[in-house]
């Protein structure tokens, strides 16, 4: 059952690697990577990563995976990454197919193709790789012949709305992968022995609670083009409910940590705190898919800090999840990491902090945050839209932390807003410049040595699947545009304070396929075939092979983009159960046109998302009583 697969090797160091920039990205083998015996493995996975390696080598959930699956004996992960231009156009001269990083194996050869969905900005990089791996790109076509492709799954955020890769893919793991791909693996094993089909083998897939195969479920237009109904085949249930993590102290993690040659974005160690945000933010999708809140414990966390420093030999340790803030020993356990391992040079960093005075604090007992500047992201410039959005925040919180900061040393911010929202006014966008004015003025207030500079990003907001903001229709690029501008005339007033607007044309397209449904499957064909690659990067993203792409499709795309969808509409998503209930996020909706704000029902009663009951799972979260300071 297992193939012989060819490596590559000889060719990919004689033809590629002395001609490329930045070799050592390419060359696999790093420590504490996995070497496993391709002859041995009773099954083999290679996961593509559709970035570059300093991209992709920073993606923690990359990282579990790859432990998850390598920690079973009898079966083999290896990893692939989407070459940059150079790599690519020599692979192509050469003929010399997409291979793994461990042992530079053909894509193609490995039993299951795994690709994480991080962005909708991506898709056109995965076609890029199925197609340097020489494989069909369509799933009908990878069915002829049975078992001579490989099985091609995804997962990951963008993986709630899959119907516009339905296409590409056998099936899609929706939640946390943990669990799902080694129960993957099992049944493959199990059907390929038995000699069953690759369709006998889907059919018992999409049993497995988190797998979503795309061909058991149709999707019906009407006349107007408007979604009717979702067909079931071959009994597939009528919605695919994500897996999660239930314990989450025992979930693997890799203490082994690889260390890559070249550097990557977040090049340090890491130790993920707790899955989940209950803030209730009505623009997140990640504080929706990811919940409930699962905390691990202290002892847990020193533990695995421990083991992934001395493993490693970084000088920097990570604190990750999607709110470290709000972790609810968070205080005592940076006392303890920096007692543990500060003798030995070592720091720790947060990846995010809440905008409070609490949050500074935080920052000020970890040095190495001053370096960089501090970070926050008040989201919206008026407490009116922060109260649509659910953001949590204040004002008074708001100067508190600058204030807190500017009396720690602090001389540059960076803060975070975004254009566009639901109910957003003039007033509103002004309120950003104001919010830069007033901290500049605390600034000069204090009487300082060095002025303080700040930098305001905006992005243009996406409305995403799954979240309370799904029925609103993205604003015109027309009107963002007209946004940008009256920002940009704010700005030009304001001395310390400089402005940068995310691209309008980008967030647009992020906008139509993170709404979007299987129609647009035929549009990132034809941008594949078109050149389109690498869209989030600036330097490649190419608009007018989109809109082309669009035409020859002969879809509108500000219908998916700009349209809002009404209480009553079939969603393309809707078959898709990530836990909290449509009913919720709809009265979530209604309660933004009003500015009602939610509480976080982690330290009040619970909102009724609905996500514990459905999932059988509580928030998990450590009382206060039982954080010990070292």
């Amino acid at each position: 059952m297992v193939k012989l697969a060819k490596s590559w090797a000889a060719e990919v160091e004689m033809h590629l690697l002395p001609y490329v920039d930045k070799p050592a990205q390419y060359l696999g083998g790093e420590y504490n990577s996995w070497e496993k015996d391709w002859q041995q493995a009773a099954a083999t996975m290679v996961l593509l990563f559709p970035d570059l390696y300093e991209i992709g080598m920073s993606h923690l959930g990359m990282r579990i995976l790859y432990e998850v699956v390598n920690r079973r004996p009898e079966y083999l992960l290896e990893r692939a990454f989407a070459p940059a231009a150079d790599m690519e156009e020599l692979m192509r001269k050469h003929n010399i197919p997409l291979f793994s990083w461990e042992n530079y194996h053909a894509v193609r050869d490995f039993d299951i193709v795994g690709v994480t969905l991080q962005y909708e900005m991506s898709f056109t990089n995965i076609l890029e790789m199925l197609e340097l791996a020489g494989l069909p790109l369509l799933t009908a076509e990878r069915a002829e012949g049975d078992w001579r492709w490989p099985l091609v799954v995804a997962g990951g955020p963008c993986a709630y709305n899959p119907e516009p890769l339905a296409d590409f893919f056998d099936l899609f793991i929706i939640g946390e992968g943990e669990d799902v791909e080694p129960e993957l693996l099992d049944l493959y094993t199990a059907c390929r022995a038995e000699g069953l089909s690759r369709q006998d083998f889907l059919r018992r897939a999409c049993q497995i609670e988190g797998i979503y195969v795309p061909q058991f479920y149709q999707p019906v237009w009407d006349e107007a083009g408007r979604l009717q109904e979702i067909q079931l085949l071959e009994g597939a249930p009528a919605r695919v409910r994500k897996r999660i993590v239930r314990e989450i102290d025992a979930a693997p993690f890799p203490e082994q940590q690889i260390v890559p040659f070249a550097q990557i974005v977040h090049d340090r160690a890491v130790i993920e705190v707790m899955r989940g945000c209950n803030r209730g933010c009505r623009f997140c999708q990640a504080g929706i898919i990811y919940r409930p809140v699962r905390e691990k414990s202290p002892e847990v966390l020193r533990k695995q800090a421990a083991a992934a420093l001395a493993a490693t030999g970084y000088d920097e340790l990570g604190m990750i999840s999607l709110s470290t803030a709000d972790y609810s020993c968070v205080g005592s356990l940076i006392e303890q990491l920096l007692a543990e391992h500060s003798a030995d040079g070592v720091s720790v960093s947060l990846p995010s902090l809440r905008v409070d005075a609490v949050s500074v604090g935080l920052a000020e007992k970890l040095q190495t945050v001053r370096k960089g500047g501090l970070t926050l992201a008040p989201e919206a410039g008026t407490q009116r839209l922060r109260d649509i959005i659910n953001k949590g925040v204040a004002e008074a919180d708001i100067f508190a932390a600058a204030e807190a900061a500017l009396a720690a040393g602090w001389n540059s911010f960076k803060l975070y807003f975004m254009a566009g929202l639901p109910y957003e006014t003039d007033d509103d966008l002004r309120g950003i410049a104001q919010l830069a004015r007033q901290i500049l003025a605390l600034a000069r207030q204090q009487q300082r040595k060095r002025p303080l500079s700040i930098t305001v990003s905006v992005a243009f907001f996406v409305p995403k699947s799954h979240t309370p903001f799904q029925w609103f229709g993205q604003n015109s690029r027309e009107e963002l545009a007209r946004k940008r501008e009256l920002l940009y005339t704010e700005f030009k007033q304001i001395r310390g304070a400089r402005l940068n607007c995310h691209d309008i044309e980008l967030s647009f397209l992020e906008g139509v396929f993170s709404r979007g449904d299987r129609r647009l499957g035929q549009v990132l064909l034809a941008a594949h075939q078109l050149g389109c690659k690498f869209d989030s990067w600036h330097e490649h993203f190419a608009y007018d092979k989109w809109l082309q792409a669009f035409a020859q499709a002969g879809i509108d795309p500000a219908s998916y983009a700009e349209r809002c969808f009404a209480e009553d509409e079939l969603l393309p998503w809707e078959h898709i159960d990530c836990g909290v209930s449509k009913k919720w996020l709809w009265r979530e909706w209604q309660k933004a046109a009003v500015a009602e704000k939610t509480t976080d029902c982690r330290k009040g009663p619970c909102n009724g998302c609905g996500v514990c009951q459905s999932l059988s799972c509580d928030n998990h979260y450590i009382e206060p009583a039982h954080c010990q300071t070292a």
